[in-house]
C-alpha cells in the first residue's frame, strides 16, 4: 500500500538487521546529517570536551563563521550538542555534547579505527583496480 510506514519492533530488528523497509525506517535523514563532513569534524573535537565558538572555528581546518554556525545549530537541535550562552559582555557561548552526542562521539572513533586499520589495505585494493582498469572514471 503506497505511503504507509513499515514499522520494525526490536525482535524483528535483532533477526535481521539488514531486512529492508520501506522509506529506509528512518535512517536516511540521520545518517545525511550525522554523515556530513562539518558535523563529524564537530563531534570530533567535542569529544575532547567543552568548547567556545571561537575554539570550534579555529579547531576545524576550513569551516566558515556561517556553516559553523548552522552545522552548531542543527547538531543542537538533534540533541547531539548543548549550547549554554552566559550573559557576560561580550556573551560567552560554550558547546558541549549530550550523551547522545558521546555516544555518536565513540562510533566516531569506532569508524576511525577501523580506517587507520583498512588504511593499507585500501590503498591497495585502488592501486590495484586501477591498473587492472586504467580508463575507469575515478
Amino acid at each position: 500500500m503506497a505511503g504507509t510506514r513499515t514499522r520494525t519492533t526490536p525482535a524483528t530488528e535483532a533477526a535481521d538487521p539488514y531486512a529492508p523497509c520501506e522509506d529506509d525506517c528512518g535512517i536516511r535523514d540521520v545518517l545525511d546529517r550525522l554523515g556530513d563532513r562539518w558535523s563529524v569534524l564537530l563531534v570530533v573535537e567535542l569529544a575532547k570536551g567543552t568548547r567556545r565558538f571561537r575554539e570550534l572555528q579555529h579547531a576545524v581546518p576550513g569551516i566558515s563563521q556561517r556553516m559553523l554556525s548552522v552545522t552548531a545549530k542543527r547538531l543542537v537541535r538533534d540533541g547531539l550538542v548543548e549550547r549554554t550562552v552566559y550573559p557576560t559582555i561580550p556573551p560567552r557561548t560554550d558547546y558541549r555534547l549530550t550523551a547522545t552526542g558521546r555516544s555518536f562521539a565513540g562510533a566516531v572513533a569506532a569508524l576511525a579505527d577501523w580506517s587507520r586499520t583498512h588504511k593499507d589495505a585500501i590503498a591497495a585494493s585502488r592501486d590495484d583496480f586501477d591498473t587492472r582498469h586504467p580508463d575507469e572514471v575515478r
